[in-house]
């Protein structure tokens, strides 16, 4: 199954609000991929701009922003941005959203960073290192049970904070990797307040939009059986 095939089996079938996101890191700018025009106040900004429709490219500079979005994309920032991480980290230790001893087990991407690409994924001139799909919880339940009859079942729990990390831990562990997302992320992406995030492996989302057809027609029918028990 192709690219666009699987990104439209994943939007029909789920019925997403927003289409499925595809990026990969590349050691240089692709060809006739623009660079996004302005830097976004967040890293997650962009898998906004990818979901609209654009395709571009976002280079070290433009994740500078958001310095917790960089440290997870492996970017390594300048040192008076390297100062606001700390202060920003400083900040959430202090209001009691994270504790210093969870910082090290934060997802990191490995490697230098050269260029991020973005794309819907119906359209993406490019394989896929993750597929970042946003949903309702009834949604990510059968994009779940997809994975785990693909072979990219989730092997942990639910992420949180940061969401950007569930890129580098699919990436580490090449599984779905479910995250309910933070309250930075529902800001600049406008997720909204029922919505969750699953983030696939690029090179399992054909095997898991096979998949998907089967296991939605099952809950079909086993809605109907468990409905006329309940009744």
């Amino acid at each position: 199954m192709d690219r666009t095939t699987a990104a439209r089996q994943l939007q029909n079938l789920l019925g997403l609000r927003s289409p499925p996101v595809a990026l990969t890191f590349q050691t240089a700018p692709p060809a006739n991929v623009p660079r996004v025009d302005a830097a976004g106040p967040s890293g997650c900004t962009y898998w906004k701009y990818a979901a609209e429709g654009r395709t571009f490219y976002t280079e070290a500079p433009d994740h500078y922003n958001c310095p917790i979005g960089a440290y997870t994309h492996g970017v390594d920032l300048p040192p008076e941005r390297a100062e606001e991480l700390e202060e920003v980290v400083g900040t959430m230790v202090q209001l009691g959203y994270i504790r210093m001893e969870e910082v090290p087990g934060i997802p990191r991407r490995e490697g230098a960073f050269g260029v991020a690409v973005y794309a819907p994924l119906v359209d993406a001139p490019f394989e896929p290192d993750v597929v970042l799909v946003c949903g309702n919880a009834r949604q990510m339940m059968l994009l779940a049970e997809a994975a785990q009859a693909g072979g990219a079942g989730p092997e942990a729990g639910l992420m949180g904070r940061p969401t950007c990390a569930a890129i580098p831990e699919a990436m580490r562990s090449q599984r779905g990797v479910a995250s309910l997302g933070c309250i930075g992320n529902r800001v600049y992406t406008g997720l909204a307040d029922d919505e969750l995030y699953f983030a696939l492996p690029g090179k399992h989302v054909a095997a898991v939009a096979e998949k998907l057809a089967g296991l939605v027609n099952a809950n079909r029918e086993l809605e109907r059986y468990h409905r006329a028990r309940l009744a």
